[in-house]
């Protein structure tokens, strides 16, 4: 076991041979950039939760390493490859869609991308409009309804749970599907970009405490949410209230053009290839 002295006495000679210690310099730029990339996967994919374990697991072994006689720095590199190599791998379909669509990107030319852009926009629109006329109509039927926006990372067995249909969106079958006694009304709907991917599909509950006019289907509604990166529409069969949940955290009382900018938002993610959202 190293004293503090030691340490000390070993962090000065590091920095008064800096010009000679190149190679130093250069895994630690190495090591910088692979903890910058984890963290950004962990940030983008809703994982917030995980960073602090990360970069207590890095600083923890980083201790151990300075104050211990038997631990060389090249263990302290393998360590901290291999808990990189084990968070990356719990996100490797989230990175290998980012790496394609920047693929995507760079092989679209400029006049390509507008006009593909332009005809996104215009059918974006499109499905926006009948999700919206949907979801009004049965908030004024109070009719529930639980609507799930998939980006494709959705665990099988939630789309396994339900009917697959993987239909054209439109409004009337929107509607016909939460027709109170149909045999699809009591599940949730998966919509995954422009189809309506399944419905009858079970959903995890939270387990958070909510208010208890919150019923099985909002429950439904925020338990998704924090087992996977997915937005979901909820309407009571109560009142007919309509509510947004994004990342656990719901959003009640959403008239029309507050649900028009969310699946705006929801459509940008899943079919924008160009261009950097406001």
């Amino acid at each position: 076991m190293r004293t503090p002295q030691e340490v000390a006495e070993g962090i000065r000679n590091l920095f008064a041979n800096f010009s000679q210690n190149w190679i130093i310099v250069i895994e630690a730029v190495f090591l910088f950039l692979i903890i910058y990339f984890v963290l950004k996967i962990l940030y983008e994919n809703n994982a917030k939760k995980l960073i602090p374990v990360y970069v207590l697991l890095i600083v923890c072994a980083g201790a151990v390493s300075l104050f211990s006689r038997d631990l060389t720095t090249g263990v302290y590199y393998i360590f901290i490859l291999l808990i990189s190599l084990f968070f990356l791998l719990l996100f490797s379909v989230e990175i290998k869609r980012s790496i394609w669509n920047r693929t995507k990107r760079t092989i679209v030319s400029s006049s390509d991308a507008a006009a593909k852009n332009t005809a996104v926009s215009a059918r974006a629109d499109e499905y926006i409009t009948n999700i919206v006329k949907a979801v009004q109509a049965l908030s004024k039927s109070n009719t529930g309804a639980l609507i799930v926006l998939s980006n494709g990372n959705l665990p099988k067995e939630i789309i396994d749970s339900g009917v697959t249909l993987n239909a054209n969106i439109s409004n009337q079958l929107i509607e016909g599907i939460f027709i109170p006694k149909a045999p699809l009304h009591d599940g949730a709907m998966v919509i995954y970009g422009d189809k309506i991917q399944a419905a009858g599909c079970f959903l995890p509950l939270t387990q958070k405490d909510f208010p208890k006019d919150y019923g099985t289907r909002h429950r439904a509604g925020i338990g998704v949410t924090e087992v996977a990166d997915v937005s979901t529409i909820i309407v009571s069969e109560e009142t007919g209230i309509v509510s947004v949940v994004k990342r656990g955290e719901i959003s009640r009382y959403v008239d029309s053009e507050s649900l028009r900018r969310f699946l705006k938002e929801y459509y940008w993610k899943e079919f924008n290839s160009g261009g950097k959202k406001a």
